[in-house]
């Protein structure tokens, strides 16, 4: 099978979404559509041959033509997230490949389930990229997004979220604040477990949803027994997790 090629793409754009994570929308001058819910390999090479690689779930949804969003969290000694958030502006090239990936992907078909989808922080990413390809498909098959944040300046894309779920009424956005929530909040306020999943699966009724769960492997984990537990069958359970350099 042939190796996807490596290119130079061009920073255009960059957005700040929360005090640790940026998002790098990428002009690439060979673009190729995506599926949401894929990703890009991104590589940076020291002056003395060093190279390092990270994978970055896509952003932006496939209808986005000739560029590509990167949303990236800062990670605590992480040699390529502090190289992006810190030393890159617009205008500065970066080696990307892709789009990569096959198994975490939803293709918005209008006989597809409903859609439930569970992210943990920047597990959020491509499931936004799914969100932003179903609201542009125009899909009103019932969708959730429950998004488990440590604390409300965590929320990444908040305002983007809270007004698709505003002005959609097929799309519910659930926020889970597991640290810090805001004052008079009255949604969840713990870790994700099997009684919260119970609840979320509840809400589609006699349907059965395909779940898609992104996030670091604890979460991923507990999630996938949680919504077996709740009744998914395993086929309909999807999984992608992150370690912390966000590989």
């Amino acid at each position: 099978m042939s190796r996807v090629a490596w290119q130079l793409a061009t920073v255009k754009e960059i957005k700040q979404e929360t005090p640790r994570v940026k998002t790098f929308t990428l002009s690439l001058p060979t673009w190729t559509p995506h599926l949401a819910g894929q990703h890009y390999d991104l590589r940076l090479t020291a002056e003395g041959g060093y190279q390092a690689e990270r994978s970055y779930s896509i952003a932006s949804p496939p209808e986005q033509v000739g560029e590509i969003e990167l949303t990236v969290e800062l990670i605590a000694d992480g040699e390529v997230s502090g190289y992006l958030n810190e030393g890159v502006a617009v205008g500065d090239q970066l080696e990307v490949r892709g789009p990569i990936g096959g198994y975490f992907v939803w293709r918005g078909e209008p006989s597809a389930p409903p859609l439930l989808l569970v992210g943990g922080g920047s597990g959020v990413v491509p499931l936004m990229a799914m969100l932003r390809h179903r609201h542009l498909l125009g899909v009103h098959t019932p969708a959730v997004l429950l998004f488990s944040v440590r604390t409300p300046d965590e929320v990444i894309y908040q305002a983007e979220l809270e007004a698709m779920a505003q002005a959609d009424p097929s799309f519910t956005l659930l926020l889970d604040y597991t640290r810090q929530a805001p004052p008079g909040w009255a949604g969840y306020q713990r870790r994700i477990d099997a009684a919260m999943l119970a609840e979320v699966v509840a809400r589609f009724g006699p349907a059965t949803p395909q779940a898609f769960v992104c996030g670091p492997t604890g979460l991923v984990e507990a999630v996938a027994d949680g919504l077996l537990a709740a009744g998914l069958a395993p086929e309909m359970i999807l999984t992608e997790r992150f370690g912390p350099t966000g590989g």
